[in-house]
C-alpha cells in the first residue's frame, strides 16, 4: 500500500520560506540608522543596501531557471534557506571583521538575497505542483506570508529593541537566522512534485522573444521598487526626517504597511474570484 504524501508540510515549508524573505528584506532596513551611527556608513552608501538586494533578487529570478532544473527543486529551495540563514549569520559578525564594515554588510546582504530570490521563483510553482484544491486562493494567502513575516520581524525586531536595546542587534541577527535553518528540515523532506513535465520547459531564448515577458519584467521593476522603497526606508525616514521614535516609525511605517498588504491578500484570496470585474 503507497504511503500518503504530507502536502500539509510541503505547505507550511512553503510558508516559512516567504517569511524567511520578508525576514532578510526587512531586518537590516530597521538598522539604517544604527549603521549610521556605529560604523559612520553614509546614507548614500545606505543607499546602495536595498539596491544591491532587489537587483541581486533579479538576476537571480533570470538566471535561476538555467541550473533549477539541472539539480532539482529540493536541492535548490533547500540552498535558498541555507543562504538566507548564512546571510543573516555572517551579518552579526563580518561587518566588525572587515576593515571597511559596510563592504561586510554589502557582503552579506548579497548572500541572503541570493537565497531570497531563488524563495521567490521556487516557492509559488512547488504549491501550484501540488495537488491542492482552491489553488488561486491558496496562492494568495502563500503570498499573504510575505506580508505578515514582514510584520512579525518589525514588531519582534521593535519588542527586542525595546527589551534589550539596538545594540543588541547582532544577537537579534542570530535568532532571526534560526527560521530558515530549521525551514532547511522542512524542504528536505517534504514532498516536491515535478514543477514541469520532462522537456516541456520554455528555453530562455524562447522566453526572451515573448512580448507579455517583458511587460512582466516591468511590472516586477515597478512594483519591486516601490515595495523596496516603502519597506527598506520608511523606518530610516519616519526616524531621521519626522523625528519621531524609532518604535513609532517602524510601527507606524513600515509594519503598517506590511499588515494592510496581507490584509488585502488575504480579501483576493477569499473573494478575489467571485468578483466580476
Amino acid at each position: 500500500m503507497t504511503e500518503q504524501k504530507n502536502y500539509q508540510r510541503t505547505k507550511q515549508a512553503c510558508y516559512l520560506g516567504f517569511v524567511t524573505q520578508a525576514i532578510v528584506a526587512n531586518f537590516a532596513p530597521l538598522l539604517f540608522l544604527t549603521f549610521y551611527r556605529t560604523y559612520g556608513i553614509s546614507y548614500a552608501d545606505l543607499a546602495l543596501i536595498p539596491l544591491a538586494f532587489f537587483l541581486t533578487q533579479l538576476v537571480v529570478d533570470f538566471l535561476c531557471a538555467k541550473f533549477v532544473d539541472r539539480i532539482g527543486y529540493r536541492k535548490s529551495i533547500v540552498i535558498s534557506q541555507i543562504l538566507a540563514g548564512a546571510g543573516l549569520l555572517m551579518l552579526a559578525f563580518v561587518p566588525d571583521l572587515c576593515p571597511h564594515p559596510f563592504t561586510g554588510i554589502l557582503f552579506c546582504v548579497i548572500i541572503y538575497a541570493i537565497g531570497s530570490g531563488l524563495i521567490e521563483v521556487l516557492c509559488s510553482p512547488i504549491i501550484e505542483a501540488c495537488p491542492f484544491e482552491g489553488k488561486a486562493g491558496m496562492m494568495s494567502l502563500l503570498h499573504s506570508f510575505y506580508c505578515w513575516g514582514a510584520a512579525g520581524t518589525i514588531l519582534g525586531s521593535t519588542v527586542f529593541f525595546l527589551i534589550f536595546g539596538t545594540e543588541n542587534w547582532r544577537i537579534l541577527a542570530c535568532i532571526w537566522a534560526v527560521v530558515p535553518l530549521y525551514n532547511i528540515c522542512n524542504f528536505a523532506v517534504c514532498p516536491i512534485e515535478p514543477i514541469v513535465s520532462e522537456g516541456k520547459s520554455m528555453t530562455i531564448s524562447h522566453l526572451l522573444k515573448t512580448k507579455i515577458f517583458w511587460l512582466f519584467i516591468v511590472l516586477m521593476v515597478c512594483a519591486g521598487a516601490s515595495e523596496i522603497s516603502m519597506a527598506q526606508w520608511a523606518s530610516a525616514f519616519t526616524e531621521s526626517a519626522l523625528g519621531v521614535s524609532k518604535t513609532a516609525g517602524d510601527l507606524l511605517g513600515a509594519c503598517g504597511f506590511a499588515v494592510f498588504m496581507g490584509l488585502s491578500r488575504v480579501w483576493y484570496g477569499k473573494y478575489g474570484e467571485k468578483v466580476d470585474l
